[in-house]
């Protein structure tokens, strides 16, 4: 067997036959050629989670640059088919956890489209839904401006992105009981009303916000080392981005404003009054530009719901009223925490014998849902967050798989970092903003 090199015009190619690999090694030996292939991460404080990239390097010039995913596999998927539809929700809020409203809201979307109970889910419910949803984006991207900040050497920006998005947390805590993975949506509503107190406390953080996002644009907007590391680094067009799926902030900042909440409206978001964002740089300013716009949109929103809640929707359902499928609590605040109110507990306990009895089947084995299967997607702070849902007409699901925006966003590393400096590697996958909870599920 021979082995014999020849120029090509991207370099040198080498024909390998079989049983020649000495030939090969002293070909390679003979070539000036240097090429130093390294591990980045997963243990790495700048790749934005346990990402692994394996690059081939000329020098500091990125020749070829390779994701390694995997490291944080959950099961999430494979486990939902052994709960019920309504245990599921527990499951899904932890996949992207920076963003674990959106999750929820994807999935129990596809479980009411299943059921055929879209349009009668209760317009204060769908309210709620979209204001968490908002406070989740704004935490999200807060996260992700301050921890490219962090990668790239600069720690105010992350101190400023943590302090803001302890606000949204607070918000979070005070409304549902817990900071992140809340389980809070759930087929056919949310679990529970929002508490007294929380439309002032939702209220008071809108005052603070503006301010607050303005001090992180003074941060870096014109700041001459974070120009210089983002300008004209990471360069994807619009082709690129419509080639591999792109989507979210990505896409935006290419020049197109394609956006779930406007392109294919759910939760009512029609009927809200906001802009879509967009950018013509293409680069990762561009990526950075554009989710600092949408926090400020997102704020908008929210006041939006505030006036809502607080006017035509006061007060009324959170949970779908047909009692096959909505969860049976009733969900109280007593001095030993969160729990079923009294009320309810005297109810099933002592005065309806039918009411205990369909409380334990619901809680218990959970409701059936028609056989059949759907798709249903929002736009998460990193591009569209589907859900394919199949069921067999059982009280568990049969398959549940998401389109994940983070694992197809991660295509476009290759694209973004061939050609370019190690450094701007750390660049190019911030500004994807990727959440391996949510790559690897």
């Amino acid at each position: 067997m021979t082995t014999h090199a020849t120029e090509a015009a991207e370099g040198k190619v080498y024909d390998v036959a079989g049983q020649d690999w000495d030939q090969l090694v002293d070909t390679v030996l003979e070539s000036d050629e240097e090429r130093l292939v390294i591990n980045m991460g997963p243990q790495h404080p700048s790749t934005h989670g346990v990402l692994r990239l394996v690059l081939t390097l000329d020098g500091e010039t990125v020749t070829e640059a390779r994701t390694v995913i995997g490291y944080l596999h959950t099961g999430i998927e494979k486990n939902m088919e052994f709960r019920t539809w309504t245990q599921g929700v527990t499951f899904v809020t932890r996949m992207d956890y920076l963003s674990p409203i959106f999750n929820e809201t994807a999935y129990c979307l596809a479980v009411e489209k299943l059921l055929g109970i879209t349009d009668r889910i209760p317009a204060r419910a769908e309210v709620i839904r979209v204001m968490m949803m908002e406070l989740t984006r704004i935490s999200s991207h807060m996260v992700a401006i301050g921890t490219f900040g962090m990668e790239l050497g600069a720690t105010t920006p992350f101190l400023f992105g943590a302090r803001e998005r302890e606000m949204v947390l607070d918000v979070m805590e005070y409304i549902t009981g817990l900071r992140m993975n809340m389980a809070y949506v759930r087929p056919g509503g949310v679990s529970v009303d929002l508490p007294a107190g929380a439309l002032d406390k939702v209220g008071e953080l809108l005052k603070v916000m503006p301010q607050r996002i303005k001090d992180m644009r003074k941060l870096l907007d014109a700041n001459p080392v974070y120009l210089r590391r983002t300008k004209d680094v990471a360069y994807l067009d619009l082709t690129g981005c419509m080639a591999l799926g792109i989507t979210g902030p990505v896409v935006r900042a290419a020049g197109l404003p394609w956006d779930l909440r406007k392109s294919q409206p759910y939760c009512g978001y029609e009927t809200y009054d906001f802009e879509v964002p967009t950018e013509q740089s293409c680069d990762v300013y561009g990526r950075y530009l554009v989710r600092v716009a949408e926090m400020e949109e997102s704020l908008k929103i929210v006041e939006q719901c505030l006036e809502r809640l607080s006017g035509p929707l006061k007060s009324g359902p959170v949970m779908i009223e047909d009692k096959k499928i909505g969860w049976p609590s009733q969900l109280a605040l007593g001095p030993d925490g969160l729990g079923n109110s009294p009320n309810h507990i005297a109810h099933i306990m002592s005065s309806s014998m039918e009411a205990l009895i369909h409380h334990f089947k619901l809680v218990t084995e959970g409701f059936r849902v028609p056989a059949g299967q759907v798709y249903a997607s929002v736009e998460s702070p990193r591009g569209e967050l589907g859900a394919h849902v199949v069921s067999d007409g059982g009280t568990r699901p049969y398959r549940v798989h998401f389109r994940d925006p983070s694992f197809t966003n991660l295509q476009a590393v290759p694209a973004m970092c061939e050609g370019g400096m190690i450094a701007d590697v750390i660049s190019a996958v911030a500004s994807i903003d990727p959440v391996m909870g949510g790559v690897d599920r």
